[in-house]
């Protein structure tokens, strides 16, 4: 399939830029305008709650089942491959009337094959860019900027054509985008990842144990937490303000624009502090973008303001998190290392946020979301401070 295709050298991130810059693509339109083609479709804000964490409760089990299968085989190319595939088919089901029983069916399937694809695809790259223990972040970040210039076309693009074609086109939009993703993991270099030489091979309750890395994880959580309201309310929230799609589509092109800045640059940046260093900054700048959007969203220059702290609060604590992962769980434990982080932060918290921030959105407004983030951040904070204890400064190198 796709065999002509040229194929790169196994060494070559570009086809991991090319993957990441499609699946985002997708991302950058599904995620902010899934909540309206449903509201479209006539659902009610709690079957808009049930059916976006669909997509989070896949990342509770799929990202670990095919992280240990990528573990096992080493076949990360030959998986992706297949997971790309089917979810292209499934989209399809899309295109036809359903009732929401029967959407959750197909959404669950589709995300069983498609929330694993960047946990895989992480560490595979982990691989590839980590050199005699060493995380290359410069050339990480010239692969990562991509997925976020991806992100920002679709989403400023498909804010645009919504607002003048209504979301009738939404389930089409979906297939196209996915089928860019198919071509893209078929460029894919088909190499299987072998445990290096020497390397003595550590069990994942071995790699769990170690100091910190329980406070890494409980940290994730919270902070990704204060994220899903942004993620599922965020649009819903901007639209009851009396914002346009297009005014929507430009607040969440303002963050990634963030992102993609500190994502070209980060290699500046980052010697600054350490790994932890980060993910305190990350933490207390999530405390001042989610209590500032919660409070002052009318004001659009002050919610713009909030909108590129996501370069600290979802840019410079993925990196971080990333090379920890990388530090904490080598070689052949890199796959469900990666699927943890997937599992904890996106995952478990994405279910818990969607369902949760339904409840709160019906009693107390969709405001309440977002005060709820900022007392998030304030936990992962403390968790940080907790994990410094434990591995002390952990360098960048690492």
């Amino acid at each position: 399939m796709f065999s002509w295709l040229k194929r790169p050298a196994a060494t070559s991130v570009w086809p991991f830029a090319a993957l990441s810059a499609s699946y985002f693509a997708h991302v950058g339109f599904f995620t902010p305008y899934l909540p309206l083609w449903l509201k479209d479709q006539g659902f009610s804000l709690l079957a808009i709650s049930l059916l976006t964490s669909v997509q989070a409760f896949t990342r509770t089990f799929a990202p670990y089942a095919w992280g240990w299968l990528s573990d096992t085989t080493g076949e990360r190319v030959k998986l992706l491959r297949f997971g790309g595939t089917v979810a292209l088919a499934l989209s399809l089901a899309l295109w036809w009337p359903m009732t929401w029983p029967s959407l959750l069916i197909v959404l669950l399937l589709l995300f069983t094959h498609t929330s694993a694809m960047m946990p895989m695809s992480e560490a595979a790259l982990a691989h590839l860019v980590t050199v005699n223990g060493t995380f290359d972040t410069k050339r990480y970040g010239r692969v990562r900027v991509w997925g976020s210039i991806g992100f920002l076309v679709t989403v400023l693009l498909a804010g645009e054509w919504f607002e003048r074609q209504g979301m009738g086109s939404f389930p089409i939009l979906v297939s196209l985008s996915l089928l860019a993703v198919v071509v893209s993991v078929w460029w894919l270099a088909d190499v299987k990842e072998d445990m290096p030489l020497g390397q003595t091979a550590v069990s994942l309750r071995e790699a769990f144990a170690q100091p910190g890395v329980k406070w890494l994880f409980g940290a994730v959580f919270f902070h990704v937490l204060a994220h899903v309201g942004g993620y599922v309310f965020f649009s819903l929230y901007l639209d009851a303000l009396g914002y346009s799609k297009t005014v929507i589509g430009v607040m969440w092109a303002m963050a990634v624009l963030a992102e993609v800045a500190w994502f070209v640059w980060q290699s500046k940046f980052l010697p600054l502090f350490s790994l932890t260093g980060w993910l305190l900054v990350a933490a207390a700048a999530g405390g001042v973008r989610f209590g500032v959007t919660g409070l002052l969203a009318d004001y659009w220059w002050l919610l713009a303001a909030a909108q590129m702290l996501h370069a600290l609060t979802f840019a410079a604590h993925h990196t971080a998190c990333i090379a920890l992962l990388s530090h904490f769980f080598p070689g052949r434990l890199r796959g469900r290392g990666q699927a943890l982080y997937s599992i904890i932060g996106y995952g478990i918290t994405g279910v818990l946020g969607a369902l949760a921030g339904g409840v709160l959105t019906t009693h107390f407004g969709l405001a309440s979301v977002f005060y709820v983030a900022a007392a998030c951040s304030g936990i992962a904070f403390y968790l940080v401070q907790r994990l410094r204890k434990a591995t002390g400064l952990v360098p960048l190198a690492a």
